[in-house]
């Protein structure tokens, strides 16, 4: 005769193979299957209804600006290639560090240099995107009058406003060997990018308005921004002649920025640079910019009137003097 269970016993016989199948580990596809997509990132909104790009942000790299002859025909390193080369840039930031700890000072300014391992470099094997090239496509005319005015020590006429701490003019976001770090702020009908390379604030309105006249110039230029979606276009005219990008045309010159925020922590940045009358077309460079709430925004301390320019002009009046130049 069979054995006849309590229906008690059956139940919990029950329940605990249920509870065992629950518990009992998966095997790879069943886990992967298993385990909740990872939720997708939205873009944020400020309280009047913009695109969130607010916070504190680095650009820091070590990619070139142009792509070197070496690396002609190859717009991408592996990752490989560009582990290797992070991997040389926090080893040299190693050694500038411990440095005064062996006693050998070495430069000043290795120290303070900004060796891109704070962020993930790019793997693009310059920061100019276009041309495909990755060579900023620079007229001969204009090449010979930038190279004169880089090595003249004439006059301070040929001094840029960098030079002498007024102001780092159009180029102030791109990649520079330290103060990497941009705070963007905005408030109803505003944009404002905090640079801290030479502690400007740039405040861009947002409502379409028209450019100033153009006898009002100014040292960053006059932008104008509006919303493309979640991207905030920001275009740039207006610039005084001795703050205008790499020698361009003032009158010519027109920057246009786009600022698209891809996750919590990027925000992909394209400038297109155009001036026909310096450059063959108009090309484009873009690097991400890297979310770092923890970078500390000091003031720059240079300052106009510095002995930065006299000594220079000093000194080369001196070489010109014993015959060396």
């Amino acid at each position: 005769m069979a054995h006849q269970f309590p229906a008690s016993r059956i139940v919990l016989a029950a329940v605990i193979a249920v509870v065992t199948l629950a518990t009992a580990p998966l095997d790879g596809q069943t886990r992967a299957a298993a385990k909740p997509a990872a939720k997708a990132w939205t873009q944020g909104r400020t309280p009047d209804g913009q695109p969130d790009l607010q916070g504190i942000w680095t650009n820091a790299t070590i990619t070139p600006f142009e792509r070197p002859a070496a690396l002609a025909g190859k717009p991408f390193l592996t990752e490989d290639e560009a582990a290797a080369l992070e991997e040389q840039a926090a080893d040299r930031r190693a050694k500038a560090e411990a440095a005064p700890k062996k006693g050998d000072v070495g430069s000043y300014n290795d120290f303070w240099f900004d060796s891109g391992t704070k962020v993930v470099a790019t793997r693009q094997t310059s920061l100019v995107v276009d041309p495909p090239d990755g060579r900023v496509p620079l007229k001969p005319s204009a090449e010979a009058a930038r190279d004169r005015n880089l090595t003249n020590v004439d006059t301070y006429d040929f001094m840029s406003p960098w030079d002498r701490c007024i102001a780092r003019g159009p180029g102030r976001m791109f990649p520079a060997g330290y103060n990497n770090a941009y705070q963007i702020l905005q408030t109803p009908g505003y944009v404002v990018i905090h640079h801290e390379m030479i502690h400007e604030a740039r405040i861009i309105p947002i409502d379409k308005g028209p450019h100033l006249d153009k006898s009002v110039r100014q040292w960053t230029g006059d932008p104008r921004g509006h919303w493309d979606g979640n991207t905030l276009v920001v275009e740039t005219t207006n610039f005084k002649s001795r703050s205008a990008y790499r020698n361009a045309n003032a009158d010519t010159l027109k920057l246009t920025e786009r600022f698209t925020r891809t996750a919590t922590d990027k925000i992909e940045w394209t400038v297109t640079v155009d001036d026909p009358t310096t450059w063959s077309r108009a090309w484009t460079f873009a690097i991400p910019l890297t979310m770092n709430d923890q970078e500390a925004i000091f003031e720059y301390a240079c300052h106009e009137g510095n002995h930065a320019i006299k000594n220079i002009l000093s000194a080369a009046r001196a070489a010109e003097a014993s015959g060396t130049r």
